[in-house]
């Protein structure tokens, strides 16, 4: 399975649990399984939820910034892998 780094990640909200994404290269969409890496950060999921400007969106592109529900804990400069097959 192959790695490509799409992103980081700007912010993370506690109370709904949703880390702030800036896509930094080419695109992540709902479905996808992503990686999220950092000093103390390791986990894979798959994106079942995504907002931009609390509008449900199915995908994001370069420069946007989107809100992604994720199960645990994430920190600013984490970075963010799209998993290919």
């Amino acid at each position: 399975m192959a790695e490509e780094q799409v992103g980081k990640v700007v912010k993370f909200f506690a109370k709904p649990q949703v880390a702030a994404i800036e896509v930094t290269k080419g695109e992540i969409k709902k479905g996808d399984t992503i990686r999220i890496v950092g000093h103390t950060t390791d986990f894979t999921m798959e994106i079942t939820s995504m907002e931009i400007d609390n509008q449900k969106v199915e995908r994001a592109s370069l420069g946007q910034f989107v809100g992604i529900k994720v199960p645990e804990r994430v920190r600013e400069g984490d970075e963010v892998f799209r998993i290919s097959d």
